[in-house]
């Protein structure tokens, strides 16, 4: 067996195997987290269902078969389930393309943990940004529209609770007190401010943040009820406070474009993301129900991984449109046409490529 292979019988502490393929009809136990990992957050929000996953894993992902299954690196599913067991973030790196976010995605199916949680990264990113957001011109808006009312001498308005201002981001609502974890992409880290990880580092250690607007009048209001990065979903909020309970698994993608500070990477585990062979392609383009099976679609699969080899990488999407194509009637070998198509989807991602 080489060093790549996943080993037979898969070993006993694994929790994650890699497959992205859920146990049907089970809840796929965890394990308990280091004493000095354990949080108390609470009251638990069990009760306030967590949204099933939702059709972004399955555009991610394809389908959830085991005919369709990629073979996993054994080194991932090594530091995905020592990240798991010691409730630690995992950094994956990589060339972009390279199927470094859709790890989230597969743990989140595997797992059974519903939908995932994007943090997209951008340079205006901020950690209060992903925590929460306060519309305070909102609040003073109806603050006005209520004080218009009764000096028109109509029927009192009520004020709105401050909790209708307030919106949890991914990363505050990855936070929410639940028995099972939820599963928190943060995209490309790269892309941010020069601040945002060590911004980071405390509430990856404390596991809670607070809500000043909420503080401020928990004395009077010691229960507010906000909206979250949910489609439509709300949680309770005590005394201004978000408290993890299980540290949600953590999945930050970084393109390798710029280095990290040293305290952000001792509080990470880190993986590097290799580009996947043959097989690996296939089974992704027949887990998108683009059957690689005929000739013609397994040249392409073999012409791509040439031109990403030359090119130094090339996003595994441009594959899947090239099959996609393919099975519509694009491909006729030797044709011109068809030559051309590929080269538009394949050449190197450069403006200046003519």
């Amino acid at each position: 067996m080489s060093e790549d292979e996943l080993p037979e019988p898969r070993p006993g502490w694994w929790v994650y195997s890699g497959t992205g393929v859920p146990v049907r009809g089970k809840e796929k136990p965890l394990p308990p987290p280091p004493p000095w990992r354990e949080f108390d957050g609470g009251p638990l929000l069990d009760d306030v269902l967590v949204p099933p996953e939702d059709g972004e894993m399955k555009r991610r992902l394809g389908a959830a078969s085991t005919e369709s299954v990629p073979r996993a690196d054994v080194h991932e599913v090594d530091m995905v389930n020592a990240a798991i067991y010691l409730r630690r973030p995992l950094l994956v790196t990589g060339r972009p393309g390279s199927g470094k976010s859709s790890l989230a995605f597969r743990i989140a199916r595997e797992l059974g943990l519903g939908r995932v949680l994007q943090w997209p990264i951008t340079s205006h990113t901020t950690l209060k940004t992903g925590t929460y957001g306060y519309d305070a011109i909102g609040r003073a808006q109806a603050a006005g529209s209520r004080s218009a009312a009764a000096g028109n001498g109509t029927a009192e308005v009520a004020e709105p609770p401050i909790g209708e201002f307030v919106r949890l981001g991914e990363l505050g609502t990855a936070f929410l007190p639940r028995r099972r974890p939820r599963v928190l992409l943060i995209d490309e880290l790269d892309k941010s401010e020069a601040d945002l990880p060590n911004d980071l580092l405390s509430l990856f250690e404390d596991g809670e943040f607070e809500i000043p607007e909420l503080v401020r009048m928990a004395r009077r209001t010691p229960v507010v009820e906000v909206f979250t990065a949910d489609p439509d979903a709300t949680a309770e909020i005590v005394g201004g406070r978000v408290r993890c309970h299980a540290f949600p698994i953590v999945v930050i993608t970084s393109n390798g474009e710029r280095d990290f500070p040293p305290a952000f990477l001792r509080r990470c585990l880190r993986y590097e993301t290799k580009d996947p062979d043959v097989d690996q392609l296939a089974a992704m383009v027949t887990a998108h129900m683009l059957d690689p099976s005929d000739d013609h679609r397994s040249r392409i699969i073999a012409e791509f991984v040439s031109r990403s080899e030359a090119f130094g990488g090339l996003p595994v999407d441009k594959l899947l449109e090239a099959v996609y194509l393919a099975t519509s009637g694009a491909y006729r070998e030797n044709d011109t046409s068809w030559a051309r198509l590929v080269d538009a989807l394949w050449r190197q991602l450069n403006s200046l490529v003519p």
